[in-house]
């Protein structure tokens, strides 16, 4: 993910079967491999805190000379800082998913720091991984680098890396804590949804979602396919394989978020089974609106280079995909809502 390369920390995001002292010998294996989970996902967050603290500090560890990270040092510090308190709360986040008293906790207030957890994580799961598969591939050994001075190449192998084993433990977790909390929600087909559940409204706001990721969409392939409108000259410069693999994988998310949520809605094909379809839904409408939220606020912080600057075209796309993952997370959530007040 080398053209975001500045990643925030991602922010972390009933019944039973998430205790630590199950009675069965079957919940006692489940609950071991829930606590097994629960410290993957803590020492994972260990690397990526550590290199943070080391820069608050004043280390220039993994930071290359002539990088432009050594030109801002007080937003540096910052940064740093709020990054590091956010994926503090993946030790959070793992407990509340393991322990008892997360049962209790306000569903909102759970599925809303994991859908952004989840948006946040998905690219960085799938998208370094096909970056150094492709650089595999083709011999080359800088597709997976960044172009000029920014941070040294282990430092992406050890932070990706960490993201990842925070992604595939933290979400299996919430899989199994889902299941259990919320599973009689998304079992069945989409034929067997009720009319109810997604109104009119929701209908109409899944269908405005999908006319707006039209601009986004647009944009994406055409950059994919070798445009530069709306490109500025810096990432002009910088276009290569690993840009090629991110414009692809932001259409992918964002169609699968769309095409989902519109199935979801209208409960056709009546034969597709309802939890497929919400799983796919959640990340897709996860990273187009938390990665569109985050590009938005990129595209705010001042750079003195012009070069740099992204354009108004790259702003509206980026806020595009923002409103749209925000919508259709709006629906998802109606959804599931109205199905439980059925249930």
């Amino acid at each position: 993910m080398t053209r975001t390369a500045h990643l925030p920390a991602p922010a972390p995001g009933a019944d039973h079967g998430t205790t630590d002292d199950p009675g069965t010998a079957g919940d006692r294996r489940t609950g071991g491999f829930r606590r097994a989970l629960r410290v993957l996902a803590i020492l994972a967050c260990l690397p990526y805190v550590s290199l943070k603290v080391a820069w608050v500090a004043g280390s220039e560890i993994g930071i290359p000379a002539g990088s432009v990270l050594l030109e801002h040092r007080q937003l540096l510090i910052v940064a740093n800082s709020v990054t590091v308190a956010a994926d503090a709360l993946v030790v959070v986040l793992a407990l509340l998913l393991t322990r008892p008293w997360g049962q209790r906790v306000p569903a909102w207030l759970l599925a809303l720091p994991m859908w952004a957890a989840t948006g946040l994580l998905a690219p960085i799961m799938t998208g370094y991984p096909t970056q150094l598969a492709v650089a595999l591939f083709t011999g080359d050994e800088q597709a997976a680098a960044p172009a000029e001075p920014f941070l040294d190449s282990w430092v992406f192998a050890v932070v990706y890396g960490g993201f990842i084993l925070q992604g595939l433990s933290l979400g299996t977790l919430f899989v199994l804590y889902a299941r259990d909390r919320w599973g009689r929600l998304v079992r069945g087909r989409l034929g067997e949804l009720s009319a109810r559940t997604a109104g009119r409204g929701v209908r109409a706001t899944a269908l405005a979602a999908a006319v707006l990721a039209l601009v986004p969409l647009t944009l994406h392939t055409m950059w994919l396919s070798g445009a530069t409108e709306g490109l500025s000259p810096r990432q002009i410069a910088e276009r290569d394989v690993d840009f090629t693999v991110l414009e692809a994988q932001w259409i992918a998310f964002l169609v699968v978020a769309v095409a989902t949520t519109l199935l979801l809605v209208l409960r056709r094909p009546a034969t597709l089974r309802t939890r497929t379809v919400v799983a796919l839904a959640w990340i897709g409408s996860g990273t187009a609106g938390c990665w569109g939220a985050y590009m938005s606020l990129v595209a705010l912080m001042p750079d003195t280079d012009p070069a740099k600057r992204l354009t108004g075209l790259a702003q509206l796309t980026y806020a595009g995909e923002m409103i749209t993952g925000f919508l259709l997370a709006a629906c998802l959530a109606a959804v599931l809502r109205r199905r439980s007040a059925e249930a």
